[in-house]
């Protein structure tokens, strides 16, 4: 009896532990995802206070509504063949090739996917729209037409291709393709039969998660796609905020819902066939200095690419920015006329780096005891359901999360609808995610054996956290706070329906800069923009510089 209670309680003890730390984040997720959600749910499916499910049937049947959801898929499958096509090359140039300022390059190439959407849609409109550099390129208004909106999310998307692909790329052993030469394949057919094979896991994954980030744009195609071009997500928003017709809302939500989930499903399977058998070797052997005419020039063609595709569309954002005399439009950021704002847009800095400190404690506070709780021992099927919820808010749209906070907490014992915490909570649902995902693996490195030894000697749950876990992952911790403080800065679709008239974020002020006629708004909007930037892109360096092998790929 007394051997039986020895075996058992040190693992009820580490199950009631797992427990504990998962109490919180449970109660987090249900209450500000699961629990709006569920509201929209009920909104769109009930009329007059009786469910009718043929509701979702009624909206989908309108010419409109159809149209919308044909342009939403059309446009991301666009998107996605079209990032692919660009990005691919630099995925094997990263991995194959090495050159002098290919780390400079790959922060370059990165920092498009941390800037916010507004960012991205307004540097495009910078370079394409009405006196942009492209304006009226072979006869042509770019901003007229749903090129536009493709660039941008190429541009958005590059590095996500790169990454994903090219981190496979560079550790598979490159002698396989070079035994197929030796037997006499051409170069394009060894690299058909062999290599493209063994990547297709990793194309299959960067492509649905393009898919995924495309199918649900709002930023980009709000700024960019005018009354012409709508997305579920930008159609949700019409209906919510110019219609006022929440059903309809909720109907269109509910769908994107079920599609976006169908996309996880897919893209988790996608994952586990990358995670299976392959011959990986150091990345770092297979890389060599550029060889014969034809890489010289396909890294040409890459550095070429990068240059008009990604840095062009900032450069020429700054540019705009700069084009009043005297830096006017950036001295008319600290006026308020009374019009667009309650307040001087320059506020809107201020507001945004504070709603982003609280969201970044509640994002690490959140993740940080998810990551402890699954990294334990033992972890059974229910603690990885919990691992695919914490993943929800990422493929969910931000748009949903915003209405749904719009709709369901506004009344008690949760009437927040007023209250500022609303910007922070929302914002941190979208960073606990990349905390998990952040300290999640250094977490599962540290010795189990550290924390039974301390446990012990007497050391109580709290200092055993403190002296044997914080000294292991505090840099992990400082990497997953500050890329939540990025992703909250940049937050656009859930803030625009909670962010209050008299305390703006940065990027619903650029969208509602955008939304007035004149030049002088313009200007302002190119500015914040400018300074949103410059903002996202300081925070990916300063990650970049804390960042090492064992806090993992962002």
């Amino acid at each position: 009896m007394d051997v039986t209670r020895t075996e058992v309680t040190p693992r009820t003890r580490r199950g009631a532990a797992r427990f504990g730390l998962m109490a919180l984040p449970v109660v987090f997720f249900a209450v500000f995802f699961a629990y709006p959600v569920a509201a929209i749910v009920a909104r769109g499916l009930q009329v007059d206070g009786v469910w009718r499910l043929g509701r979702v049937v009624d909206v989908l049947a309108q010419p409109d509504i159809r149209h919308v959801l044909w342009f939403t898929t059309w446009q991301a499958l666009a998107s996605t063949a079209l990032t692919l096509l660009v990005a691919l090359p630099g995925a094997y140039v990263f991995a194959r090739m090495d050159f002098p300022g290919k780390q400079a390059l790959r922060a370059v190439v990165t920092v498009p996917f941390v800037l916010p959407t507004v960012v991205v849609g307004t540097a495009f409109l910078a370079l394409v729209g009405r006196g942009g550099l492209l304006d009226g390129l072979w006869g042509v208004r770019l901003d007229t037409t749903v090129w536009a909106i493709l660039l941008a999310h190429v541009f958005f998307n590059y590095a996500v291709v790169v990454r994903t692909v090219g981190g496979l790329w560079a550790q598979l052993d490159p002698r396989q393709e070079e035994a197929a030469r030796v037997l006499g394949a051409s170069r394009l057919a060894a690299w058909r039969k062999v290599t493209l094979p063994a990547l297709g896991p990793a194309v299959a994954a960067a492509a649905l998660m393009v898919f995924l980030f495309t199918f649900t744009s709002f930023g980009v195609v709000q700024i960019l796609g005018g009354p012409t071009f709508s997305t579920l997500e930008v159609e949700i928003y019409r209906q919510t905020s110019e219609i006022f017709d929440l059903s309809t809302a909720a109907v269109l939500t509910i769908v994107q819902f079920g599609a976006v989930g169908a996309i996880l499903v897919v893209h988790a399977w996608t994952v586990r066939r990358r995670e299976g058998a392959l011959r990986l070797v150091d990345a770092s052997l297979t890389a060599g200095r550029p060889r014969g005419a034809g890489q010289w020039a396909l890294l040409g063609s890459v550095l070429a690419t990068v240059a008009v595709l990604l840095v062009l569309p900032l450069a020429v954002l700054v540019q705009r920015s700069l084009d009043a005399p005297g830096f006017a439009y950036y001295q008319a950021l600290t006026h308020a006329d009374g019009g667009t704002f309650l307040v001087a847009p320059i506020d809107a800095i201020g507001n945004s780096l504070r709603y982003a400190a609280v969201a970044t404690l509640i994002a690490v506070l959140i993740g940080g005891l998810a990551a402890a709780a699954l990294a334990r021992r033992g972890a059974g099927r229910l603690v990885r359901g919990f691992d695919a919820l914490l993943m929800l808010p990422l493929g969910v749209s931000a748009v949903t999360v915003g209405f749904g906070f719009l709709i369901a907490l506004d009344k008690p014992p949760l009437n927040l609808r007023g209250s500022w915490i609303l910007v922070p909570l929302a914002q941190a649902l979208v960073g606990a995610p990349f905390v998990v995902r952040t300290m999640l693996p250094v977490l599962r490195a540290v010795d189990e054996r550290l924390r039974e030894a301390a446990a012990v000697l007497g050391a109580p749950p709290w200092r055993v956290w403190r002296e044997v876990d914080l000294p292991i992952v505090r840099r992990a911790l400082l990497v997953a706070a500050g890329f939540a403080y990025a992703v909250s800065l940049g937050e656009f679709g859930a803030t625009v329906f909670i962010a209050r008239p008299d305390n703006p974020t940065l990027p619903v002020a650029v969208a509602r800069l955008l939304g007035r006629a004149g030049d002088l708004n313009y200007g302002q909007a190119m500015a914040l923009s400018t300074i949103l930037m410059v903002v996202c892109a300081v925070a990916l360096l300063v990650l970049e510089r804390l960042r090492t092998d064992r806090t993992g790929e962002f």
